[in-house]
C-alpha cells in the first residue's frame, strides 16, 4: 500500500472508536457528524480490509485486527503528539484545562489550594472534577482523565503513582451526642451508623476490620457522598467514620465532634496517579508539582 495515498487523519478515528467502542461518541470526540463518522469507519473498513468492530452484547466491541491495532495506533498518535508539542512549559502564559477524577472528600481538601495556585501562577488553566463514573484506574488509563487522586491498589504498569500524604480514620458525631466522651468499641458499635459507599462493591475497611473480630456493626444508612453523610451525621445521632483530616475540616464548619475510632486500622495513603503517556510532560509534570503541593498544605492544616 502506498502510503501517500493513506488519509492518516482515519487512524485518529480508529483510536477514538477503540477508546469510545460507538461510531457515534467517537465521531463527536473528533468533531464529526454522526454521518461522517459512519463515512470514516467505511473508509477505514476498505483501507484496512477489515470490519474493525461489530456489534456485541454492550455495544461495539473490536474484532482481532481492530484489536491487533489499537495499540500501536495510540502508540503512534502520542508520538506524533509529542513531535509538535512544545519542549517547555511557562504556567503564566498558559492555558487549557485539566480534569482530575477525585471523589468529594479528596476534593473538597485538595482542589481549593489548587485553585488557589492557578490563580496566582496560572491564570490561563481552569480544572473539570470528573463526573463520578465507575473506576478511576480504568479512566486514567483510558486517557479519560488527565489524573486521579484516590487510595489505590494494585495498578497497571502503565500508571505512575505519587502518594501524597498518611491520614487515620476517625469517628464523627453531632456536637453535643451523649454518648461522644469516653467512646470505646462497644459503644462505638452500639450506634447507629452512616456509610459512604463509593463503588458499591466489597465491605468497607471498617466492616472488613470488624469482622475479622467476629463483629459487626449496624449500618443505618449508606450514602454515596462524604459531605451528605456528615451533614446528616450532624443533625442525626448516627455516627459516621471519615478520613481525619476531612473530619477536622468539616467539623470546623459543621455541629460535629471528633473522636478516635476505637478500633485499630492501618493508616490511609491517598495518592495521584497518571499514565505513563504524560510522564515527560513538562505541563503534566507541573500540574502533579501543585497537587502535590496543595494535599500537604491541606494535610498540614
Amino acid at each position: 500500500m502506498d502510503l501517500n495515498s493513506i488519509d492518516l487523519n482515519l487512524l485518529k478515528f480508529l483510536d477514538a472508536l477503540a477508546q469510545e467502542r460507538s461510531v457515534t461518541r467517537a465521531g463527536l470526540r473528533l468533531g464529526l457528524s454522526q454521518p461522517a463518522a459512519s463515512r470514516a469507519l467505511g473508509r477505514l473498513r476498505a483501507m484496512l480490509d477489515d470490519r474493525l468492530v461489530a456489534r456485541g452484547q454492550h455495544g461495539l466491541e473490536l474484532t482481532p485486527r481492530g484489536q491487533q491495532l489499537a495499540g500501536p495506533v495510540s502508540r503512534l498518535l502520542e508520538s506524533a503528539r509529542a513531535i509538535v508539542s512544545p519542549p517547555s512549559f511557562d504556567p503564566a502564559t498558559a492555558s487549557g484545562r485539566y480534569t482530575l477524577a477525585a471523589h468529594d472528600h479528596l476534593a473538597l481538601l485538595i482542589v481549593p489550594g489548587l485553585m488557589a495556585r492557578f490563580a496566582r501562577l496560572a491564570p490561563g488553566l481552569d480544572l473539570d472534577i470528573a463526573q463520578p463514573a465507575g473506576d478511576n484506574v480504568r479512566r486514567v488509563a483510558d486517557g479519560a482523565v488527565d489524573l486521579a487522586v484516590g487510595v489505590f491498589d494494585a495498578l497497571p504498569a502503565s500508571l505512575y503513582r505519587r502518594a501524597l500524604y498518611e491520614d487515620r480514620l476517625t469517628c464523627v458525631l453531632r456536637a453535643d451526642h451523649p454518648d461522644a466522651v469516653g467512646l470505646d468499641l462497644d459503644g462505638y458499635l452500639a450506634q447507629r451508623h452512616i456509610a459512604v459507599t463509593i463503588s458499591g462493591v466489597g465491605a468497607s475497611p471498617v466492616d472488613a476490620a470488624l469482622s475479622a473480630r467476629g463483629l459487626t456493626r449496624r449500618v443505618a444508612l449508606r450514602v454515596p457522598h462524604f459531605l451528605a453523610a456528615a451533614m446528616m451525621t450532624a443533625d442525626s445521632d448516627m455516627a459516621l467514620t471519615l478520613p481525619g483530616r476531612l473530619a477536622r475540616r468539616l467539623a470546623a464548619t459543621l455541629a460535629l465532634q471528633v473522636v478516635d475510632l476505637p478500633l485499630p486500622m492501618p493508616p490511609l495513603s491517598p495518592a495521584m496517579i497518571w499514565h505513563e503517556r504524560f510522564q515527560d510532560d513538562p505541563a503534566h509534570a507541573w500540574l502533579r508539582g501543585q497537587i502535590v503541593e496543595s494535599a500537604q498544605a491541606a494535610a498540614g492544616a
